[in-house]
């Protein structure tokens, strides 16, 4: 017998423990409103009950005493108590939306919160989508659970109460008759929770599946319509949302099979009352207002108790919501705050990988106890095969993830016993695939320093050679980008991110293939921001293009997650190893005549 609530409770994903918990950490927040809600729900309760009752006085007034004045006292007083109602019923509906939006918007910030403290491998194997049902349907469940036990207990309860004490007042013996039906209604729907608790779930599921189909195809736009993946598309969509009206119509099903029963229960209950009642007018001459009170206070109680028989359905299936949210806010952060530890202070700008090996994946090794040094001031160039370490090199300098061995440092400063934030405030990125976020060029810039002068958006913007291509825009600086950026082109993206890191002015610069995907004019451009961005400062660059890094100080050639080769250009091609070997290829390729421009 003891094993049944250590069950319960040691869940702490179960429906027990979420209530308590929700009850505990969100709802308790905000008990002074509760009580105010709860205040006017027992008015609402009481006027309720109140007519119910005065309902059979007003009977009694009419056909035994045949009272005109007390008809119309008792017809005032019922007027005044539906006014209560009234407006009772609207204050704490008010109070309790009030409620519900500040705990659903302090469950988003929460979770959104969580997110930014993640790094890249929790997302690796997630889908973007699933954050977003996570932030709206699971952060509106929470609201939903705490508002349904409120209006539960409050609203339902306290006017099944009211109306109760009506009943057992004006004829005990019927009401104990009809408690009768309530056992074997609560004995089916407990049979009903497990079953709704695997649907609700399959239906989240089911309805992030549509959100991930939806904003991959908006996403990936120019690719569907370019590969004529429409079709394919809709019909991926029509699995997914066909999969969901199924389980919906599954949970319609499974959800309202209460209903009959309760109606059936119900009118035998109202049938029993109506015979045993109408059976004491007419033999024991009763008061037929003490009947009629009765029956309206019957009557009045059966939508309450119904809702209240349901409760364990309604809110197992919205724990499901709930439960999905804070797995992700309970779960330990990947990357947890370290503002605690000491500032990464920068002299001179040394970066060095002593002995790094780091994975992905267990036992599928990226990096295999890599040792560099970039120098300060200097540009140093990470060449070599796709898949070969290069641009994990760069993460983990970022600590976008944390090395497995080795360590990376910079000044002589190991960079995990420093804090995050002063190593990234203090570097530079620009990537093959800049992410503009959904705002204007202006914003965009500045971005890359809080509280950035006009001034000096200006300035960056023009190191960058994008200012003038900005102001051949009718709306300036404040152009919108669109999502993504692609209301501009490749090149304008590419100078709009280098003025976003130039404003930075970190001492460290991180290139990753930032010339890699534009033609040779917008190219050149970029390439002459680069130069500006880079003068004076560490640099580390990946390339595939050899001739764009022929100048570094200093190149590395990384292959199978291991430096084999290192020098400057003129260097490498005279040991003719695996440089010159990817330089002479890289040379043939640009010297051959396309088969098409033959045929021309």
């Amino acid at each position: 017998m003891s094993e049944l609530p250590r069950k319960i409770t040691d869940d702490p994903y179960g429906a027990a423990a979420l209530i308590k918990r929700l009850v505990a950490e969100q709802g308790l927040a905000y008990w002074r409103r509760y009580l105010v809600a709860f205040s006017m729900m027992a008015f609402s309760a009481g006027a309720t009950a109140g007519s119910a009752y005065l309902l059979g006085q007003v009977i009694n007034q009419a056909y035994v005493n045949r009272s005109i004045e007390g008809i119309v006292l008792l017809s005032g007083i019922i007027i005044a108590l539906f006014t209560i109602k009234g407006a009772a019923t609207y204050g704490q509906a008010v109070i309790l939306s009030r409620i519900s939006n500040a705990i659903l918007a302090n469950n988003q910030r929460k979770l959104f919160a969580k997110l930014m403290r993640e790094n890249l491998g929790f997302y690796a194997s997630r889908h973007s989508s699933e954050f977003l049902a996570r932030l709206s349907a699971g952060a509106a469940s929470v609201t939903q659970v705490l508002a349904l036990l409120v209006t539960s207990l409050g609203r339902d309860l306290l006017t099944l109460i009211g109306l109760l004490a009506v009943m057992v007042f004006q004829d005990p013996l019927m009401s104990l008759l009809s408690f009768v039906v309530a056992p074997p209604a609560f004995l089916f729907i407990r049979t009903l929770v497990k079953r709704i608790r695997g649907l609700a779930h399959d239906q989240f599921t089911g309805t992030t599946d549509i959100m991930e189909t939806v904003q991959e195809s908006l996403q990936g736009i120019r690719t569907v319509k370019a590969f004529t993946l429409e079709d394919a598309m809709q019909r991926r969509i029509e699995k997914s949302i066909s999969e969901v009206e199924e389980r919906s119509n599954k949970m319609a099903r499974v959800a309202n099979r209460s209903g009959p029963l309760m109606e059936m229960l119900g009118g035998i209950a109202i049938a029993a009352a109506l015979m045993y009642g109408g059976y004491r007018v007419i033999a024991t001459n009763a008061a037929p207002g003490q009947f009629v009170s009765f029956i309206t206070a019957f009557l009045l109680a059966y939508e309450p108790a119904k809702r209240l028989a349901r409760l364990n359905i309604d809110l197992n299936g919205l724990l499901i919501g709930a439960r999905k949210l804070l797995e992700i806010i309970d779960s330990p952060a990947s990357e947890p705050a370290d503002d605690d530890k000491p500032p990464l202070v920068i002299t001179q700008g040394r970066v060095e990988l002593r002995d790094v090996s780091f994975s992905y994946r267990e036992d599928e090794p990226v990096l295999k106890r890599m040792s560099l040094v970039a120098e300060p001031g200097q540009t140093t160039a990470l060449v070599g095969p796709s898949g070969g370490g290069k641009s994990t090199v760069l993460a983990l300098l970022l600590r976008l993830y944390e090395v497995d061995r080795g360590a990376v440092v910079i000044d002589n400063q190991i960079i995990s016993d420093c804090s995050r934030t002063s190593l990234r405030q203090q570097t530079a990125y620009v990537g093959q695939d800049v992410y503009l976020f959904r705002a204007s060029i202006r914003d965009n810039i500045s971005f890359g320093r809080t509280g950035a002068t006009e001034e000096e958006i200006v300035a960056a913007a023009k190191a960058a050679f994008a200012h003038d291509f900005i102001m051949s825009f009718p709306q300036g600086y404040d152009t919108p980008v669109g999502e993504h950026g692609t209301q501009l082109s490749g090149g304008q993206r590419q100078r709009i991110a280098i003025a976003r890191a130039l404003i930075r002015n970190a001492p460290i610069i991180l290139l990753d293939e930032a010339t890699a995907a534009l033609d040779s004019e917008s190219e050149r451009y970029v390439q002459e921001a680069l130069a500006g961005l880079c003068r004076g400062r560490t640099t580390l660059v990946i390339a595939h293009r050899l001739h764009t890094i022929m100048h570094a100080d200093r190149i590395l050639v990384v292959e199978g997650g291991q430096i084999v080769e290192t020098g400057r250009h003129d260097e490498l091609l005279q040991a003719g190893g695996r440089y010159a070997s990817f330089y002479r290829l890289q040379q043939r390729d640009d010297n051959a005549t396309p088969p098409l421009a033959a045929t021309a």
